[in-house]
């Protein structure tokens, strides 16, 4: 069994503390509705954003969003921290409450089965002992910043901390695949994870990929995140890591793989987690889109992450400016910052790439010439051309928000 050293204990102390000693894997990590009762709050930038700032186990305070499951996530101050994402700090989804409380590996085994040659079920040891992969990848929720559409959308109102950034080790899902022999026909590849539903119709949270994709050497099954094992929040002790796509994918806990000679049509890849089939993906405020595709890789992102909304700054002394940037895996060509309202707009200086797949930094300066409120704005342009649009492109569930962020600052 996994040693959580003091998350371990803590897990249990959390679970007495409120009410739910002994529930098991059913409740998973649930608290009680009043939970959080003069707990330390922090006020999201839109409407009916108040929101409580508990440390669930293994993590610090984080924002929650639920409790059951936990929705957690992460406050924007950490991603001026550095590029790396701190496992503490990492946000956590979930859809279902029905999660394990604790994975003992004596008992722990991915089986692989389905259109294979060679069904396999294997202990995480068997599994350490392939060729190891590393990358340092981006890991965000399909609705990160889903608060911040207009008009509003139902679903989570998130604001910008369902995402970051960690170094996940494991194995190439291409190297098991291998070692159970894929079928000729083959067509997509599904997983699914030791959390469930709670009640016997809920659709069981599996996720799809096509077979090329799974067999392109790039999507892992991680065991380390950040050179630690896998937090339990994060999918411990094992989970499905997708580059450049959103986390919808990511399954954690997972211990089942099927190899499938037709296409997957379960509730969470045919209804859910999907946007509309065209250009934009998005479509006018309440209408309904003729067609829809599975949600798929990032669109290009970026943000000013040391200078807060209504920070104050001086005229005539030059304000360091710096960020983040990311999208789907083509990597970062340019970000710009724009001090007139998007009128003009400078180039900033980019960082060394850690992975194209990972947050990169950037570092500029504004100096103000006279007193006044001023929009700083960035925008991130990628390697394949794409560029963050003004206004947010509108859809029915308020996914791959990727508007130019900007901040007020007033000068004095």
């Amino acid at each position: 069994m996994q040693d959580f050293s003091h998350s371990h204990g803590a897990r249990r102390r959390f679970l007495k503390s409120a009410g739910y000693a002994g529930i098991g894997l059913l409740s998973g990590l649930a608290l009680p509705q009043a939970f959080g009762a003069g707990k330390d709050t922090i006020t999201l930038p839109f409407g009916n954003g108040e929101r409580v700032l508990e440390a669930f186990p293994g993590k610090r305070p984080l924002i929650v969003l639920t409790n059951r499951p936990p929705q957690l996530e992460t406050p924007f101050s950490v991603f001026n921290d550095g590029l790396v994402t701190p496992n503490d700090a990492f946000f956590v989804r979930y859809h279902w409450s029905g999660i394990p409380n604790e994975v003992d590996l004596k008992d722990f085994r991915l089986k692989v089965h389905g259109s294979v040659s060679k069904p396999l079920d294997l202990t995480l040891e068997q599994l350490k002992k392939l060729p190891v992969k590393e990358i340092t990848a981006v890991h965000q929720c399909s609705g990160n910043s889903r608060g911040f559409f207009e008009p509003r959308i139902n679903g989570g109102q998130l604001g910008h901390g369902a995402m970051g950034n960690a170094k996940w080790k494991g194995v190439a899902l291409k190297d098991v695949l291998e070692l159970a022999g894929v079928g000729a026909s083959a067509k997509q590849v599904a997983f699914n994870g030791l959390d469930h539903p709670p009640v016997p119709d809920g659709p069981d949270f599996i996720k799809a990929l096509d077979i090329d994709h799974g067999m392109d050497g790039e999507v892992m099954l991680a065991w380390s995140m950040n050179d630690e094992d896998l937090p339990l929040l994060n999918g411990y002790p094992l989970r499905l890591v997708v580059p450049g796509h959103y986390g919808t994918y990511w399954v954690k806990h997972l211990n089942d793989i099927q190899v499938m000679d037709d296409v997957f049509d379960g509730f969470w890849m045919s209804k859910a987690y999907r946007i509309p089939d065209n250009d934009c993906h998005c479509t006018k405020p309440g209408e309904v889109p003729a067609k829809t595709i599975p949600i798929a890789r990032f669109s290009v992102r970026s943000f000013i992450t040391n200078v807060a909304d209504d920070a104050r700054i001086t005229v005539g002394k030059p304000q360091p400016l710096r960020g983040i940037a990311f999208d789907g895996g083509s990597g970062i060509k340019t970000v710009q910052i724009s001090t007139d309202g998007g009128n003009s707009w400078s180039d900033t200086t980019l960082s060394d790439e850690i992975s194209k797949y990972s947050f990169r930094e950037w570092t500029g300066e504004f100096t103000p010439r006279q007193p006044g409120e001023f929009r700083l704005m960035v925008r991130a342009t990628s390697q394949k051309g794409e560029t963050q649009p003004m206004q947010a492109n509108w859809n029915p569930s308020g996914y791959r928000m990727n508007r130019i962020e900007q901040i007020r600052v007033i000068a004095a």
